[in-house]
């Protein structure tokens, strides 16, 4: 029986709220912090031309608010009404976006959907890829990148890259978990009010000398330890919240988002084909939006292709996630790269840290290759073992008296008379 799964039309929210092209920045911040959106269509003439976000306007905070934000716009995936949610999931994890709008024939916008519609419809879906649901620590990415409540704003500019992807966890001086703050909140300080047409340079330097504790949500939304990845999307869509922490013992452990919950499905849903290949492998880049280097990604995309094929000979891959997370220092260029690999043999994981990213990625890989490969030797050195066993049980059944021999011999039965 083939899987019947929901489509866009079934999840969307329609009449979306919307911009002309000519509105200013003010105007699109407003709605984002008035509705809780990170992205709002914009269309010319009811024809969608592209989407305004959050991201996209922190990156250049140096613009003034009345700049229009049809300069800041960007490209979404081309979404129809009959996109089914796998697809759905991998538009929107491939594009970083959180929301994305859905068209008919003739470009019109008929609705949008987000990653919280996707992550609400979970509970349905989950029996469509999997009995069973991991629990959270087998997706969840580490909290160890935790932000000391009393930091200064100015100093959360360097991990702009990873208030994209989620929230960061705020701990206080025992290391305890007391809030979160996300691109959102760092949004509350960013652009302040229009003087004479100009900035007012003095505002914004001291709206960034506050401390951390000011601007972030509290309490932090946390699930314990050895949830379900089902319990962490009922907890997001009932607390209306985009990340959880996995807290233990009142500290971080881990932060689950609702990308990490999306590229489960794409995993599962993906069927192990007739021989894997490296083209079926879809590959997931966090952290390195807004690069400077478009040949970085050529060169990533090379190491982890040839990585692939090693991996395939022992196992089918899925998806591959690869993380990298920039140390918060101006001492070195040290970042760390996390890699989640599904598989047709479950979820393979591995870490690197240091400063030449393409080697960190190459050895990611060399890692993932030998974990594979010793879950395929370990598979083949138990296989004869069990056929032989198979036989001699056979055997037994067959000679009753074949049995009292063995156990004689090998001094587990009882002595001979």
């Amino acid at each position: 029986m083939p899987v019947v799964w929901p489509t866009a039309l079934d999840l969307m929210t329609q009449r979306p709220v919307t911009l002309s092209p000519d509105a200013p920045i003010s105007r699109a911040l407003g709605l984002m912090r008035e509705k809780g959106f990170h992205e709002v269509p914009v269309l010319r003439r009811h024809r969608l031309v592209g989407m305004v976000t959050f991201e996209s306007i922190a990156r250049r905070s140096s613009r003034s608010l009345s700049t229009k934000v049809e300069h800041l716009l960007v490209l979404p995936p081309l979404i129809t009404p009959t996109t089914l949610f796998p697809e759905l999931a991998e538009q929107l994890s491939a594009t970083g976006l959180r929301a994305a709008p859905v068209v008919g024939r003739k470009g019109e916008l008929l609705g949008i959907v987000s990653r919280t519609d996707l992550v609400r419809a979970l509970p349905d879906v989950a029996p469509l890829i999997s009995r069973t649901m991991p629990a959270v620590e087998s997706i969840a990415s580490s909290a160890t990148e935790a932000v000391p409540e009393d930091e200064l704003v100015r100093h959360l500019f360097g991990r702009l890259r990873q208030l994209e992807e989620h929230p960061l966890p705020v701990v206080d001086r025992r290391g305890r978990l007391v809030g979160a703050v996300g691109i959102a909140d760092l949004g509350k300080v960013l652009w302040r009010p229009v003087v004479g047409g100009k900035r007012d340079a003095r505002a914004t330097h001291s709206a960034l000398e506050v401390r951390v504790g000011s601007i972030m949500h509290s309490p932090p939304v946390t699930i314990p330890a050895g949830s379900s990845c089902l319990d962490a999307a009922r907890r997001m869509v009932e607390a209306k919240v985009s990340s959880v922490f996995v807290a233990e013992n009142g500290r971080p452990t881990g932060v689950v988002g609702q990308a990490d919950l999306l590229n489960l499905v794409i995993g599962r849903a993906r069927r192990r084909p007739a021989k894997a290949r490296v083209e079926d492998v879809y590959v997931e880049i966090i952290g390195l939006r807004g690069s400077g280097d478009p040949a970085l990604f050529t060169e990533i995309d090379d190491v982890v292709a040839r990585g692939l094929r090693r991996v395939a000979r022992y196992v089918a891959p899925t998806l591959l996630s690869l993380h990298f997370v920039p140390h918060a220092t101006h001492r070195t260029n040290d970042l760390t790269v996390e890699a989640r690999l599904h598989t047709d043999q479950g979820i393979f994981y591995a870490s690197h840290t240091g400063w030449n990213l393409l080697a960190g990625v190459a050895g990611l890989l060399e890692e993932l290759e030998g974990q594979t490969r010793r879950v395929r030797e370990t598979r083949t050195k138990h296989r004869p073992r069990t056929a032989a066993l198979s036989g001699a049980d056979e055997r037994l059944i067959s000679e009753p008296d074949l049995e009292r021999r063995i156990r004689a011999a090998t001094g587990n039965g009882e002595e001979e008379e």
